[in-house]
């Protein structure tokens, strides 16, 4: 395991922003709360879309932090378990792509591969998402053979727009991605012969 839950949530900075009012109040105002999160957390889940637990009339913030520490836990763990299941993705893709040339070891979330389509050599860049399985990889095709005038490899739109659904099991996600590339590859070969055309 690349980090444990407890330093990961050792990570989390909590900024609190109390409200000042002219008025004495024996209530005070609910503080407003946000997570701030270093780069390396990031990585693992996305902090801007964690719901902070309701900071309830006459609380403090000795009660509101055990609260707040139990859901990050929480939604850590579930982060790190999303880990395992990017890593069997990226498995069930090597028997259709091959072995990875690059690959993400520790947050799986981006892998490459070499293909090939009769002589028109390319490379598959598959940006996994934090969400996954719920929201489906990005693809990005590359020529390994096509260059921009300026010696940059020519390279696909982005491509998310493709069958999916997240009750696939993992190996039949990596079959459909690969028998949709099967057929893109001939566009993206067209595209680049296109490109290639315009820049002479």
């Amino acid at each position: 395991m690349p980090a444990s839950k407890n330093y990961l949530v050792k990570c989390l900075t909590s900024v609190v922003i109390y409200p000042v009012g002219r008025k004495y109040s024996t209530t005070p105002s609910a503080p407003r709360l946000k997570l701030v999160s270093s780069p390396e957390l990031k990585s693992w889940f996305c902090v801007e879309e964690s719901r902070l637990p309701a900071w309830l009339d006459g609380m403090c913030m000795a009660e509101y932090l055990p609260t707040l520490e139990e859901m990050l836990e929480n939604q850590i763990r579930e982060a790190v378990a999303l880990v395992e299941v990017r890593r069997k993705f990226i498995t069930a893709l090597a028997p259709h792509f091959g072995r990875p040339i690059e690959a993400d070891p520790v947050f799986c979330r981006k892998v490459s591969f070499l293909a090939s389509s009769g002589t028109f050599a390319f490379l598959v860049h598959i940006s996994i998402p934090l969400q996954f399985p719920k929201q489906q990889p990005v693809l990005v095709l590359q020529s390994s053979q096509h260059f921009h005038s300026h010696n940059v490899p020519i390279k696909s739109p982005i491509m998310n727009d493709y069958p999916w659904s997240p009750r696939w099991e993992t190996s039949e996600m990596a079959e459909r991605i690969f028998d949709f590339l099967v057929e893109e590859c001939l566009n993206f070969k067209r595209y680049c012969n296109e490109t290639m055309l315009q820049q002479r």
